[in-house]
Formats: structure tokens, C-alpha cells, sequence
């Protein structure tokens, strides 16, 4: 489907929301609202919004890591293993 036929005005919404969750579901494409011929949501389905939070969420561990490499605060992964292997392990 193209953009423009995601395009709904929020009278349509009110009035086709179930027909509209069933198509979101089944076409994993974002639909727009407008309101006054302004957009103004974005509404999907919500296995696409979870897949969207954790690709953020893996795009922000890789900034994180790479402001660290920037910074010099990183360390030979030899000299990590070895401190793993040096430390006390729990018993219960």
C-alpha cells in the first residue's frame, strides 16, 4: 500500500476501529490520523511498536559503546576473560 493510502482523517478512525486494528494487524503498516488536515498520530500494530522499542533500544547500546570507545574507556577482551575467571564464584 502506498503512504497516501495510509492516510486516514479521525472521523474514519472513529468510525471503522476494529475494521482499523484488523488491518493493522494484517498489513504491519502504520496508519496516519489527521485531524483538521493536519496529521497528528501515527497508530500500528503492536508487534511492529515492540520490534520498533527494541531496534532503539539496540541503536542506543551501540551509541553508548561507541561514546566509550571514543572516551578510551574500553579494555582488551583477554584481560576482561581473565578477571571473569579470577572472580569468586557463588555456592548455594
Amino acid at each position: 500500500m502506498s503512504l497516501a493510502d495510509q492516510i486516514k482523517p479521525i472521523s474514519y478512525l472513529k468510525a471503522n476501529a476494529a475494521q482499523i486494528l484488523d488491518q493493522l494487524a494484517e498489513t504491519r503498516e502504520p496508519m496516519i490520523i489527521t485531524q483538521n488536515g493536519e496529521a497528528k498520530a501515527v497508530i500500528q500494530d503492536i508487534a511492529s511498536y515492540e520490534k520498533t522499542q527494541e531496534t532503539f533500544a539496540l541503536l542506543k547500546i551501540l551509541a553508548l559503546g561507541d561514546r566509550q570507545i571514543a572516551q578510551g574507556r574500553v579494555k582488551p577482551a583477554r584481560e576482561v576473560i581473565r578477571k571473569l575467571g579470577k572472580s569468586p564464584r557463588r555456592t548455594k
